[in-house]
């Protein structure tokens, strides 16, 4: 499996704009994607304008494929505007333990 971890500085009070394209983009992945795992958007305790994405797709392809789906195209233009920095971290899957 495919992972990606995105560390992600937002600009300073644009954290609901983001929140709401995250929204949209994070559960079309997952309804609409079968190669789609996990979309967790998370907030950091330590910065609140720091935003972490876990993302776990069956295989890089299917991360790709996430790539040209219209709901993350919709969200690039929104997005983008609200982030600072991003930095990006990919993994393979060593164990997965689903949600029960």
């Amino acid at each position: 499996m495919y992972v990606l971890l995105l560390k992600t500085q937002l600009k300073p009070g644009s954290f609901a704009a983001f929140m709401d394209a995250m929204h949209v983009n994070a559960a079309a992945s997952l309804r609409d994607e079968p190669g789609c795992l996990t979309f967790d958007v998370m907030r950091d305790r330590s910065d609140p304008d720091r935003v972490w994405l876990y993302e776990v797709y069956v295989d890089e392809a299917a991360f790709e494929a996430h790539t040209q789906t219209a709901h993350f195209l919709a969200s690039r233009p929104l997005v983008e505007p609200l982030i600072e920095a991003q930095e990006a971290i990919e993994a393979d899957m060593l164990a997965f333990n689903p949600a029960r």
